[in-house]
């Protein structure tokens, strides 16, 4: 929902930092497995309950998201850049829940499966739109330059990082903020289908 405004303000800011690690000669994939190396650290701080580690590691992860695009942009765009900035992307949303389950499995098994389970459908959702999008033509650009189709929803990237931040400052609060969430996440892939009737019956 927040992500086309924020990036009329993150992007100016990555875009020059970016320009300048291409001049650099640094990678887009390196930074894409990089943030996913540190996500993966992240992780493994929620797993282990040292929380306040784990926003950090998050954060800094996601920055490292933010930049393989800038430097991306500085360069070219490449197919299998896009094919890792995604999947990295989705290894990263499905292991911070899993943490958290590992954290305290008795407590939060059950929302954090209802979480993982959301977040799979929606992520079917979303591949299989762009697919299917790019096979008639339809281009969408409030997400700026991408590899493929971004749409719309209550809960994308930014919303979902803004929850995983929350979950760590109130680790306790993890099944309220997972059983609020999810409906929204399901709401979103509800809104996917709906735009798949529109567009492609």
């Amino acid at each position: 929902m927040f992500d086309s405004t924020l990036r009329t303000i993150i992007d100016p800011v990555l875009n020059p930092v970016g320009r300048v690690l291409a001049s650099w000669g640094v990678g887009a994939n390196a930074l894409s497995w990089l943030g996913f190396g540190v996500g993966c650290l992240a992780a493994f701080a929620i797993a282990t309950e040292h929380y306040i580690w784990g926003v950090v590691l998050l954060l800094i992860s996601r920055l490292f998201d933010g930049l393989d695009g800038a430097v991306a942009r500085a360069n070219r765009k490449t197919d299998l850049g896009g094919f890792l900035d995604i999947v990295l992307d989705f290894a990263f949303y499905g292991m911070i829940p899993f943490a958290f389950i590992v954290a305290d499995p008795q407590t939060n098994a059950v929302a954090g499966g209802l979480l993982l389970l959301v977040f799979y459908v929606n992520g079917a959702s979303f591949l299989t739109y762009a697919l299917m999008a790019e096979k008639q033509g339809i281009t969408e650009q409030d997400r700026g330059s991408k590899s493929l189709l971004y749409t719309t929803g209550l809960a994308e990237a930014s919303e979902t990082i803004i929850v995983f931040c929350i979950l760590c400052l109130f680790p306790h609060w993890f099944c309220a903020v997972a059983y609020v969430y999810a409906p929204i996440v399901a709401v979103t892939t509800a809104s996917r289908f709906a735009l798949a009737y529109k567009n492609f019956d």
